[in-house]
């Protein structure tokens, strides 16, 4: 009679179902993202200004739904403006200019993202309104992609999101092919014991 190890079977059974639970769970998370998705591209085309995060500490959530929105902002004070590789309105590699600025309006800081060049080397920019696409880089962090851009610079690449990932569904693949070998793995090794168990 062919025996099954009690204990192993519910060790693999078990791994399997967490296996299972992590796809299904990623095929949940991949809707939740299709509808994010489909969010960004309808706050992208409404044309009024959303009016600034009020607070940096309110609801992530809440910021979340600000993603992609037109909005503007009053940079009071420039603490230092970086260089960092980037594109502009062209698709041609360079550099993007970002702000880092004290502001009035909630969040202590903010970024300000001027605009593009194809040198490193970043403009005198003191402050000012900056308009443009919100986009929240943190969980308290956030910046503007100035449109039209300030300083003397071009245009940065439009905000697209498209360029937001969502590889759940692959995740989800993944989750369920490793039940699925567990699954015949285990299926060999009891194959194997139950042969090598046999009388010669």
């Amino acid at each position: 009679m062919k025996r099954v190890p009690l204990i192993a079977t519910i060790i693999v059974l078990g791994a399997m179902a967490v296996m299972v639970k992590l796809g299904l769970w990623q095929l949940a998370r991949a809707d939740e993202k299709a509808t994010l998705l489909a969010h960004y591209e309808r706050a992208l085309a409404l044309p009024a200004l959303a009016p600034w995060p009020e607070s940096g500490e309110g609801d992530h959530l809440v910021r979340r739904a600000m993603d992609f929105r037109q909005t503007a902002v009053d940079c009071a004070r420039v603490s230092r403006i970086d260089a960092v590789s980037g594109r502009n309105a062209s698709g041609e590699a360079g550099w993007a200019h970002i702000a880092h600025c004290e502001t009035a309006q909630g969040y202590r800081m903010a970024e300000v993202v001027l605009g593009w060049s194809d040198t490193p080397q970043s403009p005198a920019w003191t402050g000012g309104r900056a308009r443009g696409t919100f986009r929240l880089t943190g969980q308290y962090a956030a910046r503007v992609i100035a449109d039209p851009p300030l300083a003397g610079l071009g245009a940065n690449a439009r905000p697209d999101p498209a360029d937001v990932p969502n590889n759940h569904l692959a995740y989800a693949v993944q989750w369920f092919l490793f039940a699925l070998a567990a699954g015949v793995i285990y299926l060999l090794a009891l194959r194997r014991r139950w042969r090598d168990a046999l009388p010669s």
